[in-house]
């Protein structure tokens, strides 16, 4: 009798063990098909990308032809001098995303947030700045941030060396030479060791999203697409020797839409993503990625959409919760817009700025005849880093129902 009760015992408190260990997670993690959060249940990620802030996109100044950061930098360097160029820059960041912002997101109802950033942040090598790495000052803090308010961050390398996409996107040079260059792979997989290395025992830090929309569909697809998921890997285990906490997000070829690429799970902790724009909103849509995960019984994820009319989004940010999918949507804060949550007001003279990035300038004769006046410009761009500041902004309350949110 004795016996059995020390047995019983032994099987109580390991029942309550399990228990404990489940019902309290130190990190995020994974469970079958589910993301699992900090209380043990099943984590439903609601989230906002912080997109323009660490990656500037043209688009989102409202330029045309400077599509990519490096051209968006060089229109700045030739209307207001580098040296300006570079407290701009300083300033923007400053400004675009603060604690205020992250105190809102939470407040408005999202759970998380994903931040696409440059690797030149990490690197010395910028095209404004040499003199510092502001990478992880900047993360550190959009951390800290959302620690405090129990937000979760997603960190996603939205250009990577040589870069991954070969489109405007990633700043790249017009082709994915991360696939075939060595050097540009092994500073990737340097930068992302560094990186969770750094964030390892922060519980807040949801996962690595490890390349954003890999590999354009207009080139040599065949052959590329063979490469990714061997770098993925590369990466993956460069990551582990020094952080085993955290989730590892792998998207699909071709813009984040192509699962075909993958193979059995190569870790006991990944994401796969997927990106939708554009299209219709029923489930034929995302029936290949369920499929995906039934297969493989892992977690998927939206990790970008939106862009679209306010309809459009209700009624995809629905089919995704109907199949019990998370969501990230694009974007945040963008200027004069009602298709981000936030909108920044245009400054008064800004279309001079606008005109000036839009002008051909192939020659030096060209940026002479076309440059705008200095005064105007320098009036404009002190509006802008005043208006991008949170409470000069406009909240589209439309964008946050559309999102079934407040």
């Amino acid at each position: 009798m004795f016996r059995f009760l020390k047995l019983s015992s032994a099987i109580v408190l390991l029942i309550c063990f399990n228990f404990i260990s489940y019902s309290q997670n130190k990190f995020v993690s994974t469970k079958g098909k589910i993301i699992v959060g900090l209380d043990g249940k099943e984590l439903k990620l609601k989230g906002i990308n912080i997109g323009n802030w660490l990656e500037p996109e043209g688009y989102m100044f409202k330029f045309e032809k400077a599509e990519s950061s490096r051209k968006i930098f060089e229109v700045f360097n030739e209307i207001i001098a580098p040296d300006e160029a570079e407290k701009f820059w300083n300033n923007f960041r400053g400004n675009y995303i603060t604690e205020n912002d992250i105190k809102f997101i939470k407040e408005s109802g999202f759970n998380s947030i994903r931040v696409p950033f440059d690797y030149k942040l990490f690197t010395g090598v910028d095209f404004y700045s040499t003199c510092e790495t502001p990478g992880f000052k900047l993360l550190d803090n959009v951390i800290k941030w959302s620690s405090k308010y129990k937000i979760f961050v997603i960190l996603d390398m939205h250009c990577a060396p040589g870069g991954q996409t070969g489109a405007n996107i990633d700043d790249s040079w017009g082709y994915p030479y991360l696939y075939e260059n060595v050097e540009s792979q092994n500073l990737t997989i340097k930068i992302w060791k560094e990186i969770a290395n750094r964030y390892k025992n922060k519980k807040y830090v949801l996962g690595y999203d490890l390349l954003n929309e890999p590999i354009a569909p207009y080139f040599d697809t065949e052959k590329l697409n063979s490469m990714l998921e061997p770098l993925y890997i590369k990466i993956t285990k460069a990551i582990r020797t020094v952080d085993k906490n955290h989730i590892i997000i792998l998207g699909g070829a071709q813009w984040d839409s192509n699962f075909n690429i993958f193979h059995k799970p190569f870790d006991s902790k990944l994401v796969y993503t997927f990106h939708v724009y554009w299209s219709d909103t029923t489930q034929s849509v995302i029936q290949k990625f369920i499929d995906f995960s039934d297969k493989y019984n892992v977690p998927i994820w939206l990790g970008e959409s939106g862009e679209n009319t306010m309809q459009w989004i209700s009624s995809f940010r629905n089919l995704l919760e109907r199949n019990d999918v998370g969501w990230c949507f694009w974007t945040f804060k963008r200027l004069d817009t009602d298709r981000s949550i936030v909108s920044i007001n245009q400054p008064d003279g800004y279309n001079k700025i606008i005109d000036y990035a839009n002008t051909n300038r192939q020659t030096f004769e060209e940026i002479r005849k076309a440059l705008p006046n200095r005064d105007t410009v320098m009036k404009a761009t002190e509006e802008y880093l005043n208006n991008i500041k949170l409470k000069n902004c406009k909240v589209n309350e439309d964008y946050l129902k559309a999102l079934g949110l407040k």
